[in-house]
Formats: structure tokens, sequence, C-alpha cells
């Protein structure tokens, strides 16, 4: 079955709609309706634009190939499966919550708080702007990443992210068994509370970075402008080149070119930590 070049503004245009595809139409007009597509199961949309609200809420089996989500498309995909999203624009406040196994690709995303609560998100080669990035998501891969946020992926869990520009603030908070891989990573304040935060070939970039985390790992990563790093943390860092200064790290080893700066005064905490530069060699 097929639906095509067709305008559609009604409440529950097309509810529980199955095994068709919508082609070339607009989700639009003075009725404003919601909820066009709510209930719908194996469901193929190509070329289509929504500005009306939760289009898809409940949609099990679909795909969005080279469709727009405009501003008033608010909240558009939630507690949604087994999904495909590519060659598409998502806007508008709330993009996607509670969904799983939602693979997006070639798609730019400009939503404040995307990707709540998910599990088994795949991202590919796109482009986000997100003030809330996956806020106690799980189990996410994301290759070619490219996004600017603020408080990005935390409570996560289970998450790869590889060969990615991540231009964030406190990114990681509380997540756990998280790889960054190939990355660069920017954001003041990253990563604390984590447990299980890995970073391998990353350029980081951000004062305070690193603090209160257990089993903190650093590969083969550079660091610019990291003052204050690694209080508290249970570390092992092995940074190629400088790191402006480090204070009160926990225990474990960190290893770099240089340090400006080793504080270890007024910690809370008993501290074992091995720190070695080519300069110097400290046991805390």
């Amino acid at each position: 079955m097929k639906i095509e070049n067709q305008v559609f503004d009604e409440e529950r245009a097309l509810y529980n709609l199955q095994d068709t595809t919508v082609a070339n139409c607009r989700f639009e007009g003075p009725a404003d309706g919601e909820s066009a597509l709510k209930e719908a199961r194996n469901v193929t949309l190509e070329n289509c634009s929504f500005s009306l609200r939760y289009p898809l809420w409940h949609v099990e089996g679909f795909t969005l190939g080279d469709c727009t989500m405009d501003t008033g498309c608010r909240a558009a995909i939630w507690y949604a499966k087994e999904g495909k999203i590519y060659g598409s624009y998502l806007g508008g406040i709330k993009c996607l919550r509670e969904c799983r196994d939602v693979a997006v690709a070639n798609t730019r995303a400009e939503s404040p708080e995307f990707g709540w609560k998910c599990r088994g998100i795949q991202i590919a080669d796109c482009d986000i702007t997100s003030e809330y990035i996956f806020l106690d998501s799980q189990d996410l891969q994301i290759d070619r990443l490219r996004m600017k946020g603020k408080y990005s992926f935390q409570y996560t869990k289970n998450v790869t992210i590889t060969d990615s520009i991540l231009d964030t603030k406190d990114a990681f908070w509380h997540a756990e068994n998280v790889t960054v891989r190939n990355c660069q990573v920017k954001g003041e304040y990253l990563g604390w509370y984590s447990d299980g935060l890995t970073f391998i070939n990353c350029h980081i970039t951000g004062t305070q970075p690193l603090c209160y985390c257990k089993n903190l790992k650093l590969i083969n990563c550079t660091m610019e402008g990291t003052d204050l790093s690694f209080e508290y943390s249970q570390v092992e860092a092995d940074v190629r080149g400088h790191i402006d200064s480090v204070k009160n790290p926990a225990e474990g080893k960190i290893q770099a070119d240089s340090i400006g700066e080793i504080i270890l005064e007024n910690s809370v905490v008993e501290n074992h930590c091995e720190i070695i530069t080519n300069q110097t060699e400290a046991k805390v």
C-alpha cells in the first residue's frame, strides 16, 4: 500500500497505519492535529515534512528517509522500536525519547533534549546540536558524530564513540562503561563521577577534567588547557605531551611528557598515585 502527495492536519490522521509507504506528504495545516502516525506498524516515510506535534509515538518497524521535522514538530519520536532514520533533518525539542533499536545515519538534528532514556541507538555520520544529548541512555554505538552541546551523555551506560568531534561541557557525568576512541573532546569538567570511562587516541581540551572518577583510563591521548586534572580519581593515564596541572589524584598512575604543576595539598582522601614525567617522578 502507498500513500503519496497528500496533506494531513487532522488528529491521528494515519493512526495505526500498517505495512504502508507514505511518500511526498506534508503533515501541517489549520486543524493542528497531533499524533499523526501513532501506533503505526511497518511503515516507510519518504520525502515527507512534519510540522505537527507527536507524529511517531509507539511506532514499531519504521523507516524515515529524506524527511524534515521542523521546530513545530515537538516530541517527534517517542516509545518507538526498530527504526531507521537517514538523510533527514530532525528539529524541535525532545525529538527522540525512550526508543529502542533505532539507527540514525547521515542526518542533522537540532533538538535540545535529544535521545533521552533510549536503548540500542546507533549513530553514523551525523551532525547533532543538543544541550542534553542521550541523558540516561544505554547501549549506544556512535561513529563519526559531530556534535555541539552542554550536558552530554550524562548517566549513560555501555557506550562506544569513535572518530567523532564532541564540543560540549559537562559530558559523561556519572557515565558507566564508556569508550571514546579517536575523538576530539572539548569540555569543561569532563567525566566527573564516571566509572569505567576510557579514552583511546583522543585529544582532550578544557578545564578541570576527569575528577572523582573510578576506573578511568587514558591511552595514548593528548591534553590541552587541562588544569586541575584528575582530582580524587582512580586513574591510569598515558598522556603524550603536556598537562597543565594535576591535583590530588587518588590512586593509579599518570604518565606524561610534562606537567606544569603537581598540586598535592588539602586532600580529603588518601593519595596513592604514581606520577611520572620526563622532568620528574613522584609517588603520591
